[in-house]
């Protein structure tokens, strides 16, 4: 009696029968590797010189978000800024709303050049500007209008940055995350298309408020 043939390994196998543990962790490992080289060579580059608790992965705001933010400064003028501007969608759709100049900082350089593809196809080339700068370290005492779609973990620091800087008559409105410290004027949409508008006058009456009556 011949001895019987070994089984074929499940990897190597032409049924279309399940991968056997060796084929899951090569697939994962190349999948890993896929999702690396994204991040190495799209998404790393802007986050080389942030401090970690302030990085803000990329994350493409939907139609809905962005009709929600916009309608919560319609009407509204002076310099309007998205702050992480990412693939520029939010910018472009600010200007076609008739708010200007519309600026956009951004560090990554690949969403930069999307960002300009974006308002090419528009017909905003040069008409929109998309800035490779630090948030952070921008200046944003000349802006009215500031759009914020920004983790949670970087909203208390940067409550701390638009109450120095901005003017009075500025409005700020986040998407996804509210500002935890701060009340909306108003808001609009739910769940994750939820948004909210802060008017800069009445945020810095309500801590004004809030340090005279706190105990010294």
């Amino acid at each position: 009696m011949e001895p019987e043939e070994p089984e074929e390994p499940a990897l190597g196998r032409r049924d279309g029968g399940e991968l056997g543990g060796r084929g899951l962790l090569e697939l994962a490992v190349a999948s890993g590797v896929v999702a690396w080289a994204t991040w190495a060579v799209v998404l790393m580059p802007g986050f080389r010189r942030v401090p970690l608790r302030l990085q803000v992965p990329y994350q493409p705001s939907g139609p809905q978000q962005v009709a929600n933010a916009l309608e919560l400064l319609r009407g509204r003028t002076g310099k309007t800024v998205d702050l992480g501007s990412g693939d520029g969608r939010l910018v472009v759709e600010a200007y076609k709303q008739g708010l200007r100049p519309a600026v956009g900082y951004e560090l990554n350089p690949w969403l930069l050049c999307l960002s300009n593809y974006r308002a090419w196809k528009a017909g905003y080339h040069g008409k929109v500007s998309f800035l490779k700068k630090d948030l952070w370290k921008v200046n944003l005492s000349d802006c009215y209008n500031v759009i914020v779609f920004l983790a949670p973990s970087v909203k208390p620091p940067l409550a701390t940055k638009l109450l120095a800087e901005l003017p009075d008559e500025a409005r700020v409105v986040a998407g996804r995350f509210p500002f935890p410290s701060w009340t909306p004027a108003s808001t609009l949409g739910q769940g994750l298309e939820q948004v909210w508008a802060y008017d800069m006058k009445e945020v810095r009456r309500a801590a004004q408020s809030r340090a005279e009556g706190s105990p010294v």
